[in-house]
């Protein structure tokens, strides 16, 4: 079948007893005494594993643990980023025991209405070497935030992304408002800055939610709120990796244990070795996110699960949660699942009620954060937003896997399969995406830059997945026949094993994880790859903005009702500062006017901050010539000293 499911899975179950009235109501009422029991103990961080794996129990599709999990990971990422809308208004925000005694009863009653009793597979031993895989993908490239010592040199590796600071911002403020900040836009606006309100925030609500199972009731501030952005960070990324590993299994269908070792490293390695690190690097969660559950719409559509019920159910929950947390991705993935429609129309035609009830409300919300953000933010005219990586590294990258994935295609071994023409059909979609972005830039005036960019990183991720039909091709041992001697089948799968070996050393040393080489993928201005310059980057070597920004919250805790800004001897300087600094104190509405305006030139700036920033206003002066420079704007506008508080810093000597 399609997605692999376990002959026994697909045997005719035989008809459940419904269970009594006293049993569904001690079943219902457990579903509200656990998480008020983990609360109690403060063990509220079991809730969340527990709720994945009850919904994965009440899957059906796939053959292993890995699969299940997988598959209600992507369905309650997608499912959280819809009910995120309820928990905003009701009463209780996202606290968890509220949050899991619905979730809880509403997997009871999926069970009910399904008939369907809690049942999981086997653990296998290739579920522990994917998740193994992704766990040191995630292991390896946290390793500068592990290695720092102390906050001031996490908070230098953050400052490489600016991004890194408007996405604590709306962790932190989702976290204390409890739900999506775009409901009430007018609310939002005195919490925080009012170009984050519609921002697509279905990542943020995931992680908050998350976040808040840990430690109900208490919510990081400070340096804190760093540490836990950067580790939802690392984490998403975990989920990148994996989901792509299993995307790649997914499409190849049943695979060797030697073919699906080797395709395991292989789309390790090339997560690692091409530019998606840069995600984590620059701050871009939303779009690791969005990533990952285009990676499982692509899978799906490309190899669809069996059951059809399931299969509606998360591409609905996916699109969803595209378009709740970065909605660019939505347009292609929802012209993959389109096409996916169209060539099972005759198994669709069978369900017409399944569909509408799917098909309905996903319609409804999967475009509706891309409208409100159309309509009421005017972010279509971000598209033409300048930036992002070398044109050269997006082409070497796309077209060295695209003509290998290609070429593996139309091998005969995969050239009849209707997963492989379906594959070409999502394929295709990502390349013309990747194409009318490039128009939309050049249309514009301007090359191919900032969201094109973001396209290729779809792009790469499809062929990424692609490389299922690479692992395919290569050759596995030959079974034993009974009346062979058994220590022929070790000496007949040593040629076979040596080859394997070596088109594992072939990926890993192509892809430039070895420290002597830079590998295919390597940047243009460096012989390095993404993850080996973010790896043994010198955490010592502190910039000056981050030794500011560091020493700046440390000596000058944030005033309720004062406006603090810092002012350094460059504008850029101080731009940057600021922006960071509002972010770990909480402060990015209030600072808002005094940092979002496009003069950079001194002392050009610091007047602009001393006229445009409402009083009481605090000004952390960083050196002498900052200092000069506000002593020279308020000698000639003597008025502007009303309601303002100058005050000194010393930071560390940056490295």
């Amino acid at each position: 079948m399609p997605d692999g499911t376990s002959s026994r899975d697909r045997a005719v179950a035989p008809a459940h007893r419904r269970p009594s009235a006293r049993v569904l109501i001690a079943v219902f009422l457990a579903c509200w005494l656990v998480p008020l029991a983990a609360y109690a103990i403060q063990a509220t961080w079991l809730l969340p594993p527990l709720i994945l794996l009850g919904t994965a129990s009440l899957l059906r599709s796939g053959r292993s643990l890995l699969d299940r999990l997988v598959l209600a990971l992507a369905l309650l990422a997608g499912l959280t980023c819809a009910a995120g809308l309820v928990f905003t208004v009701w009463p209780w925000g996202l606290h968890p025991v509220p949050v899991t005694g619905l979730t809880l009863t509403a997997l009871a009653l999926a069970a009910v209405l399904s008939q369907r009793a809690p049942r999981l597979p086997r653990p296998r031993w290739s579920d522990l070497v994917s998740v193994a895989a992704a766990a040191l993908a995630a292991g390896y490239l946290a390793t500068p935030y592990l290695r720092a010592d102390g906050f001031g040199q996490r908070l230098n590796l953050a400052m490489i992304g600016e991004d890194n600071a408007r996405h604590p911002a709306l962790f932190d403020e989702i976290g204390r408002l409890g739900g999506y900040l775009f409901v009430d836009p007018d609310a939002s606006r005195e919490h925080i800055f009012s170009g984050l309100i519609h921002y697509p925030q279905g990542w943020h609500v995931v992680t908050a939610l998350l976040d808040g199972f840990q430690s109900p009731g208490e919510l990081p501030s400070g340096p804190a709120l760093m540490n836990h952005y950067l580790f939802w960070s690392l984490a998403t990324f975990a989920m990148l990796v994996l989901t792509l590993i299993w995307a790649a299994h997914h499409i190849a269908g049943p695979l060797h244990p030697l073919r699906r070792l080797v395709l395991t490293v292989a789309v390790t390695a090339l997560v690692l070795g091409t530019e998606l690190p840069r995600l984590l690097v620059a701050g871009y969660p939303s779009e690791t996110f969005g990533l990952s559950l285009a990676a499982f719409v692509v899978a799906l559509v490309a190899r669809p699960l069996h059951r059809l019920r399931e299969q509606l159910l998360l591409i609905g929950a996916l699109l969803i949660g595209i378009g709740f947390s970065y909605y660019l991705f939505l347009l292609p993935t929802g012209a993959m699942v389109l096409c996916w429609l169209f060539a099972d129309r005759r198994r669709l035609r069978a369900r017409p009620g399944t569909v509408a009830i799917i098909g309905g409300p996903t319609a409804v919300l999967a475009p509706l954060i891309a409208v409100i953000g159309v309509l009421f933010a005017g972010q279509s005219e971000a598209l033409a937003a300048p930036g992002g990586a070398p044109l050269g590294e997006i082409y070497n990258t796309v077209v060295g896997l695209g003509a290998l994935v290609l070429a593996a295609i139309l091998a005969n071994a995969n050239r009849g399969e209707s997963t492989w023409r379906r594959y070409l059909g999502v394929l295709s979609v990502a390349v013309l995406f990747s194409a009318t972005m490039a128009g939309v830039n050049l249309i514009k005036g301007s090359p191919p830059a900032y969201y094109f960019g973001k396209s290729a990183h779809l792009l790469i991720l499809v062929l990424i997945v692609g490389t299922a039909a690479l692992a395919r091709l290569l050759p596995v041992p030959a079974p034993r026949a009974d009346a062979e001697p058994r220590r022929r089948p070790i000496t007949a799968a040593l040629p076979t094993v040596a080859i394997a070996v070596l088109v594992t050393i072939a990926v890993v040393i192509g892809t430039g994880l070895f420290s002597w080489t830079g590998g295919y993928f390597h940047r243009s201005a460096s012989n390095a790859t993404w993850t080996k310059a973010w790896v043994h980057r010198d955490r010592t070597a502190i910039t000056r903005s981050a030794a500011v920004t560091a020493a700046a919250a440390r000596a000058y805790p944030a005033i309720a009702g004062t406006v603090t800004l810092v002012v350094d001897g460059n504008g850029e300087q101080s731009y940057r500062e600021s922006v960071f600094l509002s972010a770990i104190q909480g402060t990015t509405a209030q600072t808002e006017p005094g940092i979002y305006f496009s003069v950079f030139e001194e002392p050009v700036r610091t007047a602009e901050v001393l006229r445009r920033t409402p009083r009481p206003l605090r000004l952390i002066v960083a050196g002498p010539a900052a200092q000069q420079a506000v002593d020279g704007v308020l000698a000639a506008d003597p008025s502007l000293r009303e309601g303002l508080t100058v005050v000194p810093l010393k930071p560390a000597k940056a490295r």
